[in-house]
């Protein structure tokens, strides 16, 4: 989606966020995953960072790359982690992957992400990992372990952490649950190829939060929607997050959170939404 703002716009989200401004004690940080066209909604809504996507910075101009970067710069709204790595252009999976384009693209894209400040880069991927009907699924995963092998020692050298991202069958035919992202994970071997958690992808494949406790180690960031049709949550009445949120406590989860979700209603939600998680994490600390 694309926010547009009026000044008038602009001065009434103002005031409405004065009540979830920043707050620095908070360890857990809250953001948006967002489009460049989004930058100025995410600060003006008072997000923590934003998460922007990789694979849009990755085909910016370089001229046009660097006007993003100091603009970020000067509205000082950091870029700690992004999201959409690897376009569907770029098979990961099947008789059609090439290795060489691989991991051109992920030096360019871990080059600008990592000058932009972003030490998580989210690895879902969808249709790229998506291999076709017919093959193999056991040799797809070795194609993944194959690609996060070469993919973590780019990673390490920029101090960029790859986070695995478990996908609902809807967007992918592999690594559809948290178990299957460990599984990864665990064959990899790799300090840099950890995880991400989506409650969103969670509980439409109904896998039991305690997942959680077994992959603990490896858990680098979290995605967050209301399952409800995947948009902004705000408030503890519209579905169970409660024993997500324990889960988080009882790992001792202090990185960030991105909302990645829709909403209708962007001014009035997203300060509901920063507030409602802002409390949700507090709550169970």
């Amino acid at each position: 989606m694309k926010i547009l703002f009026l000044p008038v716009t602009i001065l009434f989200l103002s005031l409405l966020c004065i009540s979830t401004a920043k707050e620095q004690t908070h360890p857990v940080s809250i953001g948006y995953c967002a489009e460049l066209a989004e930058i100025d909604a995410v600060k003006w809504a008072g997000f923590d960072y934003i998460e922007l996507r990789t694979s849009e910075i990755a085909a910016l101009s370089d001229q046009d790359y660097e006007k993003i970067a100091a603009k970020l710069n000067q509205i000082e709204l950091p870029v700690p982690t992004t999201y959409l790595f690897i376009p569907a252009s770029i098979k990961l999976t099947g008789p059609e992957t090439d290795k060489v384009l691989q991991m051109n693209y992920v030096r360019k894209a871990l080059n600008r992400v990592s000058k932009l400040g972003a030490h998580t880069v989210v690895l879902g991927a969808g249709t790229a990992r998506q291999y076709p009907a017919g093959f193999p699924k056991e040799t797809a995963f070795r194609q993944l372990i194959d690609f996060c092998k070469r993919l973590g020692p780019e990673a390490r050298t920029r101090d960029i952490t790859i986070a695995v991202e478990p996908l609902r069958k809807q967007e992918s035919n592999i690594i559809n649950t948290v178990a299957e992202g460990l599984e990864l994970v665990r064959a990899v071997q790799d300090p840099n190829i950890q995880l991400n958690v989506d409650f969103y992808h969670l509980e439409v494949e109904k896998e039991n939060p305690a997942i959680i406790l077994e992959a603990k180690s490896h858990i680098r960031h979290v995605h967050m929607a209301n399952p409800e049709g995947r948009v902004f949550p705000l408030n503890w009445e519209e579905y169970n997050y409660g024993p997500f949120f324990k889960i988080l406590r009882k790992i001792g989860y202090q990185k960030e959170i991105s909302i990645e979700g829709r909403t209708a209603d962007f001014v009035r939600e997203a300060p509901r939404a920063i507030a409602f998680l802002r409390g949700a994490v507090r709550a169970h600390q």
